[in-house]
């Protein structure tokens, strides 16, 4: 007998109290599955689930989510990567955003310098995505530019880019995955950081390998206007992450309108996912069913 039908005869039987206030609390939230493909990542149940991978993404089911994010997923030993593939299908849960990681792949001009040496570094890494990528049937994977270069104009810089990136498709095409670009906020250095620049890019490649990843938490701090930005860019949308600002936290802890987004991607049919990327406001067990419960909240608020 599973934990939920337990719950449900000893609440027939009066006696639910007994199971402890955390139980009680996990099954109730746990009734149904989200109506979006929300994705947590690991570490963010670890005070429940415990620290054992395969445990947390059980207890992600088991809450109700239906994706995993992983950013770190590339680093993860191979025998470990095979072993949350297998688990994601027993689950019949998708499998998120990994990020394509190399040496200097987030704060280096890698791609606008036009520099060969970072072009091959760049093109070996997507090799080795495309391998990871089978072992946990992921779709998408993160991809950043890197920052600007100050010794040339935008446009060189730009055409560098979608020439590292066009290279890349060519990669991952004849697999059916895609590159997502993410546009950033962490610092002004970025070489992409706003939404419609991306999509010009995604256009200029010409590759169903090639998309977007809106941030919300990102494009809040960069330009706003969430909704409408999504909506002008919604063909080079593959994928979006979450994440309240200020603070990146989970929905309800900052200024942004989560209940009236998730009901605007449910009235375009958004079927892909939608990773959790941010921390939790409150630590421990406690913080956990409160990130649980926001994501109640704002998934029926509309």
């Amino acid at each position: 007998m599973n934990r939920r039908d337990f719950s449900k005869i000893l609440s027939g039987a009066g006696l639910l109290p007994l199971l402890g206030s955390f139980e009680t609390k996990a099954n109730v939230l746990a009734e149904k599955t989200f109506s979006l493909n929300y994705a947590p990542h690991f570490g963010m149940f670890k005070n429940s689930a415990g620290e054992n991978l395969i445990d947390q993404l059980k207890f992600m089911h088991e809450m109700g989510f239906r994706a995993l994010e992983d950013n770190e997923m590339m680093e993860r030993p191979i025998e470990m990567q095979t072993k949350i593939g297998e688990t994601l299908a027993k689950l019949d849960m998708k499998m998120g955003v990994f990020v394509v990681k190399f040496d200097g792949f987030f704060d280096k001009s890698h791609m606008t310098t036009g520099k060969k040496e970072w072009t091959n570094k760049f093109l070996a890494a997507c090799h080795q995505a495309v391998e990871t990528s089978k072992r946990v049937n992921a779709k998408w994977m993160t991809v950043v530019p890197g920052n600007f270069t100050r010794e040339l104009p935008m446009g060189i810089q730009t055409g560098n880019v979608i020439e590292n990136l066009k290279r890349a498709a060519e990669i991952f095409e004849p697999h059916q995955v895609s590159m997502v670009l993410e546009p950033l906020s962490d610092n002004p250095d970025l070489f992409l950081r706003h939404s419609d620049q991306s999509f010009e890019i995604c256009k200029a490649v010409g590759s169903t390998a090639c998309k977007t990843l809106f941030d919300i938490y990102h494009m809040q701090r960069n330009e706003g206007n969430l909704i409408k930005m999504m909506e002008q860019c919604w063909d080079e949308i593959a994928y979006i992450q979450i994440g309240d600002n200020p603070g990146r936290k989970e929905p309800g802890t900052g200024e942004v309108n989560y209940g009236k987004i998730f009901d605007w991607l449910r009235k375009k049919n958004y079927q892909g996912v939608l990773g959790m990327e941010h921390g939790n406001s409150i630590a421990g067990k406690e913080g956990e069913q409160a990130l649980i419960q926001a994501y109640r909240k704002a998934d029926t608020a509309y």
